[in-house]
């Protein structure tokens, strides 16, 4: 099959391959934690959060790695997190629904984490060509966000799991939207998750109308709404 890609696309598209070809060889026999997952993008530059959320999510995200593998210890398992605002997204496969479970309390229990959403499939680890499709649709899925109208590409980060989409980040509920529907036309994908924190469009203008004037080191957090809770996620129907 002959793939007629534009570079930027090209160039996309071979690292998630080579990320997924390379996190693939540590699945064996051990648990593969990935921490803001191989098939997860999120875009820093123009981030809603603050720099300290930032570093936050960042350090959430290397605490699970330590803690699943802790937990799972020498058994097959995969484990992706992606940490945004404190929102925990968990997906991959583990051996038992109690580890499922262990996983996740032990997430709820790590500083700065505000929400966990437990996705986790009970079951032997997925294929690695699911895996790599995933992270294909991931890319296109990304690409398309940056192309579309009016959405803000680069503070929605996207996680794809067998198919689902996943959408984490701070818009409005249009901007929410628009990404979905823009998610929604890429081929491959099942269904829209979207996960996001809403906020209204004069809370994100304000703490830039605050840096012009006063220039603070941190802007301060939005005031946000959460999306969703973690038994009921807001799914995007594809028609």
């Amino acid at each position: 099959m002959i793939l007629n890609l534009s570079g930027k696309t090209q160039r996309l598209f071979i690292a998630t391959l080579f990320t997924t070809l390379a996190t693939s060889q540590l699945s064996g026999c051990a648990p593969l934690v990935v921490g803001g997952a191989a098939a997860t993008t999120a875009m820093v530059a123009t981030d809603r959060r603050t720099a300290g959320e930032q570093v936050d999510d960042k350090t959430i995200g290397v605490k699970i790695a330590a803690e699943v593998r802790e937990i799972l210890g020498e058994r097959p398992g995969r484990v992706n997190s992606n940490s945004y605002g404190g929102q925990v997204l968990l997906v991959g496969d583990v051996p038992s629904a109690a580890d499922s479970q262990k996983i996740e309390n032990t997430v709820k229990q790590i500083d700065s984490v505000k929400q966990v959403i437990n996705r986790l499939r009970i079951g032997p680890v997925t294929e690695l060509s699911v895996r790599t499709n995933d992270s294909w649709i991931t890319t296109k899925a990304t690409t398309a966000l940056v192309n579309a109208q009016d959405v803000p590409s680069r503070t929605i980060s996207v996680t794809t799991e067998r198919g689902v989409v996943y959408l984490q980040g701070r818009v409005t509920h249009a901007e929410g939207d628009r990404a979905a529907r823009a998610v929604a036309t890429v081929a491959g994908v099942q269904q829209v998750v979207k996960l996001f924190e809403y906020v209204s469009a004069e809370k994100i203008l304000l703490p830039q109308k605050q840096s012009a004037s006063t220039a603070p080191k941190e802007q301060p957090s939005p005031q946000v709404t959460p999306a969703t809770n973690a038994s009921e996620p807001e799914v995007f129907t594809i028609e």
